[in-house]
């Protein structure tokens, strides 16, 4: 396993669609071990392909409850309405007030390219709905309610 450099806002792979994921393949599986080292060793709750320079449709997420692996993932339904706190590992030292679903439903694959259904609430809700944004080249900034605020000071910085 690997701990790979994280993109930042700014480089524009960010900013582009990522392709979906055919097969499993050796490659590929490495890469996601080395996204849920990167993640961790970040301290981050998600992380999406394109953070990590590589465009394709998979995406990490651990809110505490263990990891998840989302391979081509989609978002069947939501519900609700949650405003909070949120940040990105891509856009280090920042965070905005953005406003998500409570409730997630979804399809992906995991590492055996088995598909599966999920639904999800709260903190883990936000997360599916910010890393799958990353997959079709969104960053939560452009959808923040009040601009960006430094971590360290809650200073507006946009």
């Amino acid at each position: 396993m690997a701990i790979r450099r994280i993109r930042e806002m700014g480089d524009e792979i960010l900013e582009k669609v990522c392709k979906e994921v055919p097969k499993m393949t050796l490659r590929t599986s490495v890469l996601i071990d080395d996204m849920l080292d990167t993640m961790y060793d970040a301290m981050g709750v998600g992380l999406a392909a394109p953070q990590v320079g590589i465009l394709k449709r998979i995406v990490v997420i651990d809110v505490g409850a263990g990891p998840l692996v989302l391979i081509n993932p989609e978002i069947l339904e939501t519900s609700g309405e949650q405003t909070g706190e949120e940040g990105c590992l891509s856009v280090p030292g920042k965070y905005g007030i953005v406003t998500r679903p409570e409730h997630v439903k979804f399809r992906a694959l995991n590492e055996q390219m088995e598909e599966y259904e999920m639904e999800a609430e709260g903190l883990l809700a936000r997360a599916v709905c910010h890393e799958l944004d990353h997959l079709d080249g969104h960053l939560y900034v452009d959808k923040t309610e009040d601009g960006l605020h430094d971590v360290e000071n809650g200073d507006d910085e946009a």
